[in-house]
């Protein structure tokens, strides 16, 4: 029987890190956006982008989100035209991703240097993750997010859950989820490798890969999905997941 290799999204299936996000993005906007006013968020602006959070595949998205909203673009089309409006906005202010995505972690960063205790707070793990995390004692898994990796390690180290460096694929590897699972195939060709994500389109997308086709997918029913996502799974080759399924046998997967 074979080892079991988990590779676990971040966000949404072990972070609920919408609330700071949401305003991680609202300060970022500020920077980006003279017209933007300096100070808290307006009212609701946050609980919008939480409602429009299920799109959202890369934090460098985050003030863009935060700008449309902010200009009037309403959460429903924002969410059923998402990519083309962001793409707009990034042309119509000729943006830069590769600056967008630095403001964004160097606000992040400044956060954590002014009040890391608040930062942490706002990083909270799903109820019952840490313990399953921390249970999986010398398992092997790894960790593969669109987040900058000095932020997803912050949070476990708070949360009393080690992962070494090397086992964090995050934003700063430039690699996107595909590569990192090919990699991870290559590293370990005879386990059987787990993919646990909350976003359905990058679970759906893998169909087209040949070389991905042995990796088991999992759809969490909870984290940044919408109901109409977790129904859709039915038939898909895509297993959806309870948070008392969630690593379900990595007890039995301790390595010597």
């Amino acid at each position: 029987m074979p080892n079991i290799l988990y590779a676990l999204d971040f966000d949404g299936v072990i972070c609920d890190s919408a609330l700071e996000t949401g305003l991680t993005a609202w300060n970022a906007a500020q920077v980006i956006w003279p017209d933007i006013p300096k100070g808290t968020a307006p009212d609701g602006i946050i609980e919008q982008f939480r409602a429009v959070r299920p799109q959202l595949e890369t934090g460098y998205e985050a003030p863009l989100i935060i700008r449309l909203l902010y200009t009037g673009v309403s959460v429903e089309t924002l969410v059923s035209d998402y990519m083309p409006l962001l793409d707009a906005l990034i042309r119509s202010d000729h943006l830069d991703k590769a600056e967008l995505k630095q403001v964004f972690g160097a606000v992040r960063d400044q956060w954590i240097q002014s009040d890391e205790k608040e930062w942490l707070q706002m990083n909270p793990l799903f109820e019952g993750v840490r313990d399953k995390l921390q249970g999986l004692g010398n398992s092997t898994w790894y960790l593969i997010t669109t987040k900058q990796e000095r932020f997803a390690k912050r949070i476990l180290e708070n949360n009393q859950v080690d992962i070494p460096a090397q086992r964090i694929y995050g934003l700063d590897r430039q690699l996107n989820k595909q590569q990192v699972l090919e990699r991870l195939i290559e590293v370990h060709p005879d386990d059987e490798i787990i993919f646990v994500e909350d976003r359905l389109p990058t679970l759906t997308a893998m169909e087209a890969n040949p070389a991905l086709h042995k990796v088991r997918r999992q759809l969490v029913d909870w984290g940044y999905n919408t109901a109409e996502s977790r129904a859709s799974v039915n038939g898909s080759g895509i297993e959806l997941i309870s948070p008392e399924q969630f690593l379900q046998g990595a007890a039995c997967n301790t390595l010597p």
